[in-house]
């Protein structure tokens, strides 16, 4: 049992981070690296960490960190490189043809287009694009970013191909001492919590679509009344329906990187073609009262109706813009995207290929046994950069466009590289602060307090952990990477399934985006209402309480009742 000195040390760091980034709203770029100084200080003098522990412990988080970056700096070229040919208002204006009620708006781009921004890219985007092109269609941009940062809670856990799971788990895991089910490797066993993950998240998520909607009709409608969501129920049962059953089967038989990515292309199909065919449609269409009507803080630098179009030029009506091109066209980018990371997964050739081709390995790191590598073809960002080389001639970019769509990129990506070198650098200082001096490290002891404070109880709390951990850092990922080892150590002293634990953080790590400072702050951004934070933020407590406590009653039956003996 550690001391209470013990325990207060380890936590320190994660104090650190709470109270700059919420207490004192501090950015992460900043807070970070403080954070960083701290573990360091803490690791010298209470766990004898030597300089060159803990200058191996930075490397090897730097190394993960890269990894990250790597991953999004491809998502998101990809991203702005259809916004700057017109690919991306093309496929805005496929879905707002099919139906004006706002209701329906809110399903199709929200819940199913945001899913599948959210599976290709991560990191926020969702919300950052599609709060805008909810403002060009008439919505109040508070209303916008409300609704925009609570639909695509099912994909984010298994975001940006897959991230949250591979880089924030499985790469973590590989350099911790944490056993695996028997004749398991780390990589099968973090495919089994994904699959954990996806059915808490197909079970819970059966209301989010809904959620949406009705958070919109009862916050910024004129009747203020949930009542027109319930005539499109039907609507959005039937979207999580061919949204679910394919991705929680692709969790299982394939693995954590393309659950989103099917999940939403399904929903979106069936969905399309079932609204096109007559079905779900409600009686009367629902839209939002006159905007004389709104309140003040519902509108800020940018009015409803507008969105900028590619060249910087402003179409009134969402649907308009300069550069025409087919839908076929529009989505075929993200076709071959889907198309050549199967490839790159199932073919074996190709995957020995990409694994063992520009593999930056460094073993042994400064001597002390951890390792660590970046495999740059066969992350899924070689993959981005090469469907963007693609689209080059098959959109006809020119080179302004091109040009536009890198800078665009490196103003979005190099805010985070700061704040994910050394956020991911103090978790690996916490995890192997105990390796040098033969001791518990920083998390064990703090796992082990956890378990003993809460009792039995823990598992209800679970996915909070993971939220609280998304809401500091703005990210899945890291979040998993902080919390990832805390969550199995807990479980293995309660003795309860570490997997279906580790599942349950993953799913409260999307969870905690809702709320996510950075998330909040660039959505209210690009809708140029910066300053209404605390208002998203109350708002967005709603469906994290459903989400969190329905998480939590399921994580305390599957390892008490339903599942006691999962690994």
């Amino acid at each position: 049992m550690a001391s209470a000195t013990e325990i207060l040390l380890a936590v320190l760091p994660l104090v650190v981070i709470a109270y700059l980034m919420v207490g004192e709203y501090w950015p992460a770029t900043r807070a970070m690296p403080v954070a960083w100084v701290s573990a360091v200080v803490v690791g010298f003098f209470g766990w004898e960490m030597t300089p060159r522990w803990v200058a191996a412990a930075t490397i090897n988080g730097f190394i993960t960190a890269t990894n990250i970056l790597w991953i999004v700096f491809g998502a998101i070229l990809l991203l702005y490189t259809l916004k700057q040919t017109g690919a991306f208002d093309t496929i805005n204006a496929g879905f707002t043809s099919i139906s004006e009620d706002r209701c329906v708006q809110v399903v199709l781009l929200v819940f199913l287009l945001g899913s599948f921004i959210e599976a290709a890219a991560g990191f926020g985007t969702p919300a950052a694009v599609v709060g805008p092109l909810l403002v060009g269609l008439g919505f109040p941009p508070l209303a916008a970013v409300v609704v925009a940062l609570t639909g695509n809670l099912m994909a984010i856990t298994f975001g940006a191909v897959g991230t949250p799971l591979i880089i924030g788990l499985q790469d973590v895991f590989a350099t911790s001492d944490v056993a695996t089910p028997a004749g398991t490797t780390v990589p099968e066993w973090v495919a089994q919590i994904g699959v954990w993950a996806a059915t808490f998240h197909v079970t819970v998520g059966l209301l989010l679509p809904f959620i949406g909607v009705a958070m919109m009709t009862r916050f910024f409608g004129e009747e203020r009344s949930i009542k027109p969501a319930l005539e499109v129920l039907p609507l959005t049962l039937f979207a999580w329906f061919t949204f679910a059953v394919p991705y929680w089967i692709t969790a299982y038989f394939i693995g954590p990187v393309f659950p989103g990515l099917i999940g939403a292309m399904s929903g979106m199909v069936f969905t399309v073609a079932a609204l096109k065919a007559g079905f779900f449609h409600p009686d009367e269409e629902w839209d939002f009262g006159p905007q004389e009507t709104w309140p003040n803080h519902w509108v800020g630098d940018i009015e409803p109706g507008e969105t900028t179009t590619q060249d910087g030029t402003i179409a009134a009506d969402g649907g308009v813009v300069t550069k025409q091109m087919p839908l076929w066209k529009a989505w075929t980018p993200y076709a071959m995207l889907a198309a050549v990371l199967v490839l790159t997964r199932v073919w074996s050739p190709l995957t020995d290929f990409l694994t063992h081709t520009l593999v930056l390995v460094w073993s042994d790191i400064l001597g002390t046994g951890l390792e660590n590598d970046f495999p740059l073809l066969y992350l899924p960002g070689a993959v981005f950069v090469f469907v963007h080389l693609l689209t080059i001639p098959l959109q006809d970019m020119n080179g302004r466009e091109i040009k536009a769509a890198w800078v665009e990129t490196a103003e979005k990506v190099m805010p985070a590289v700061v704040a994910l070198l050394f956020a991911v650098a103090t978790v690996q200082i916490m995890i192997q602060s105990g390796k040098a001096a033969g001791i518990d490290s920083m998390l064990a002891v703090l796992s082990d307090a956890t378990a003993n404070f809460a009792g039995g109880v823990y598992p209800f709390f679970a996915a909070l952990v993971g939220a609280f951990g998304a809401f500091l850092a703005g990210s899945n990922t890291v979040s998993d990477i902080l919390f990832g080892t805390f969550q199995y150590n807990v479980a293995e002293n309660l003795g309860v399934s570490r997997t279906i634990l580790v599942g349950s953080q993953a799913v409260g790590g999307a969870i905690g985006n809702l709320i996510a400072i950075h998330n909040v702050v660039a959505a209210l951004a690009v809708v140029g209402l910066v300053g209404e934070e605390g208002r998203v933020i109350r708002l967005e407590l709603i469906p994290l309480a459903y989400y969190a406590v329905a998480t939590g009653t399921l994580t305390m039956l599957f390892v008490y009742v339903i599942f006691p003996n999962v690994f």
